[in-house]
């Protein structure tokens, strides 16, 4: 509980027993004598002040600013009101809580605050850099890109780089979500925000503080909470037109009946009181975001970042979902999936092909020498040829071989079979025989059709894969995991052209999604109606066009998205459905005079603590439960 909290519990104990007080004393005969007198009245005006001197103050503020009809203007008037006609007990109690309801309402947004903020807390207060033998502690943002840093072990990592020297384990919960920390030696990348764990590591700086993982999150959370969901805008709408209106309707209740029926102003004035009480639209105001708010905390709590609660909403109206294939469905890693020889063995095969390879960088190349897993004898290897397009003509141990795709073995009239299985598929000839084929294939990423699987569970009725992979390799993936459409051997503007035709097909309300990493994906997340990207591998362009990220690429995450967006949506109806009609009912029965003023302290301040603890279980929100 914060210094504020406490000052306000103070004052709401202080106000209560000074007003047990006085009715105690009120319902025994105490106070008989001074019945009808201004002592009284300034007796009572003590809790009062002690209680509601705040709300006062912020009405007549906002008077001065120009704003008028807030709750606090409505309390403000009601409890004066009740002053007015020596209902002095109920101004206080009305006053007191109402106080009782706000220090609710502050310490549960709080609550659901911290769940955001604890993404706050991944921000580092500094760098160690070494000079002459000493760690010197430094801002982050002066330390410069190319400077070695050095993370002691318990320390938060200040900057994104990549580790030169040490080997530790990285707790990485606060970015993704993931309890099991990461292992990180030399060579390894490793981002800002994450704790170190038992070593101590040397980083080198690969990006300024500002361009980091951390500052990017940071903005993110910081920027979420003003993107507002259409149901949000409609509240501050409504809320914008109805105070006055109840405002207008509680003076009119007050003026009109005793002008038109006669006397009894006093109460006419009470059931205006009454009436201002009931129509504080405190539970819409502070339920309906903090609903959102929960929504959003509960998806950090698993490592996702959603930019804001609009794009919470229009994933729970998602109908499809589109994916890339490489780096979002696959690992991006070309592997040797089968080797199958013809007329020789599998390890001569597998030899040949490395050797006629040895010279390239290329990721087919990479993978194929990593499955022979030997050091190559390149003095065996002359008269290396590449083939645009076509693949490689060597020499080795004097034989001429032929490493390429199907059109080197047609151009050079070779007698091969032609292997139809999914993915890259090299083939090998010798001496003008063909000798075998290798097929490399990139590789499905854990818990890819576990994922496809979860979002058809929560609802999303089509998955849809883009890929620029030949044909038979994406039919392939996905038969795997269970894609409903796929389009294959696209070009970057291709998949943009794509989704505008899927979208096309999309009907009201429906929205798509589109899931990518790559720096190619970015004019694909703007255009679709929601973007998600893999905050840890994907590109910064990707993450900055996105509207959802995935901070460790974990795609089974985004069942759990759909499912948290669509249960904080509900909970956000219930608010405003259960709201608006106990409002609605209270305010008829206090217009007709069959309803108190405590009764209106539960239209308005219980109904909001009901609603609040509504919306806090959106902070609750597991897509297991």
């Amino acid at each position: 509980m914060t210094k504020k909290h406490k000052i306000m519990l103070v004052r709401i104990v202080i106000a209560f027993l000074l007003l047990a007080g006085l009715m105690t004393a009120e319902h025994t005969g105490g106070l008989d004598g001074l019945k009808g007198s201004w002592l009284l009245f300034l007796i009572y005006l003590i809790p009062y002040l002690v209680i509601g001197y705040d709300i006062i103050f912020k009405a007549v503020r906002n008077i001065s600013h120009g704003q008028i009809f807030d709750e606090n203007f409505l309390m403000m008037i009601a409890t004066f009101g009740a002053l007015g006609v020596k209902e002095y007990s109920e101004a206080v109690a009305v006053m007191l809580f109402y106080q009782v309801g706000e220090l609710f309402q502050s310490y549960a947004v709080g609550k659901s605050r911290q769940s955001i903020s604890a993404m706050m807390d991944i921000c580092p207060e500094y760098a160690n850099i070494e000079a002459d033998g000493e760690l010197t502690q430094v801002d982050p943002d002066d330390v410069e890109v190319g400077t070695i840093i050095v993370v002691k072990p318990g320390e938060r990592i200040p900057l994104d780089g990549i580790v030169t020297e040490g080997e530790s384990l990285i707790d990485t919960a606060a970015l993704t979500g993931e309890s099991v920390p990461r292992k990180a030696s030399a060579g390894d990348e490793i981002i800002s925000g994450c704790v170190n764990g038992s070593g101590t590591l040397k980083v080198k700086v690969t990006k300024e503080f500002e361009d980091s993982t951390v500052a990017k999150i940071l903005e993110l959370v910081e920027n979420a909470s003003s993107k507002k969901a259409k149901v949000e805008n409609f509240i501050t709408k409504f809320a914008k037109y109805y105070t006055p209106v109840v405002t207008v309707g509680a003076v009119l209740l007050a003026v009109l009946p005793p002008l038109i029926l006669g006397g009894g102003w006093g109460e006419w004035i009470q059931r205006a009181c009454i009436f201002l009480v009931i129509s504080c639209p405190c539970a819409l105001v502070i339920s309906v975001p903090m609903g959102f708010f929960g929504g959003i905390g509960a998806a950090s709590k698993i490592g996702v970042l959603v930019k804001g609660s609009n794009y919470l909403e229009a994933v729970s109206e998602m109908t499809t979902i589109v994916f890339d294939k490489t780096g979002t469905l696959t690992k991006g890693e070309f592997k040797v999936t089968q080797i199958l020889p013809q007329n020789c063995g599998e390890e001569e095969l597998l030899e040949l092909a490395a050797l006629g390879e040895g010279y390239s960088n290329h990721p087919i190349a990479g993978s194929i020498k990593e499955a022979y897993g030997k050091t190559l004898d390149m003095n065996r290897v002359s008269d290396a040829e590449e083939i645009a397009g076509h693949g490689i003509r060597v020499m080795i141990d004097g034989k001429e071989i032929l490493v390429g795709n199907g059109k080197l073995m047609r151009q050079q009239k070779i007698d091969y079979a032609s292997c139809k299985e999914a993915g890259t598929v090299v083939y090998v000839a010798r001496q003008g025989e063909f000798v075998g084929a290798i097929v490399i294939s990139d590789t499905v990423k854990e818990g890819a059709k576990e994922a496809i699987r979860s979002m058809k569970r929560v609802g999303v009725k089509k998955c849809v894969m883009l890929t620029g992979d030949r044909k038979e390799a994406a039919e392939s993936v996905a038969a795997e995991l269970g894609i409903d459409e796929v389009y294959s051997e696209l070009l970057p503007g291709d998949k943009v052209s794509k989704v505008e035709g899927l979208l096309e097909r999309q009907r009201d309300k429906e929205k798509l999604a589109f899931v990518g990493d790559g720096i190619n994906d970015a004019p694909v997340l703007t255009r679709a109606d929601i973007g998600i990207a893999m905050g840890s591998m994907g590109s910064d362009a990707a993450i900055e066009a996105a509207d959802v990220v995935l901070m460790d690429d974990d795609v089974r995450k985004i069942a759990s998205i759909v499912y948290i967006s669509r249960k904080t949506l509900r909970i956000v109806k219930q608010n405003i459905v259960f709201a608006l009609a106990v409002k609605a009912l209270v305010l008829a029965l206090g217009a007709l005079g069959m309803a108190n003023m405590w009764e209106a302290v539960f239209a308005d301040v219980g109904v909001s603590v009901i609603a609040i603890l509504n919306s806090m279980r959106a902070l609750k929100i597991n897509f297991d439960e």
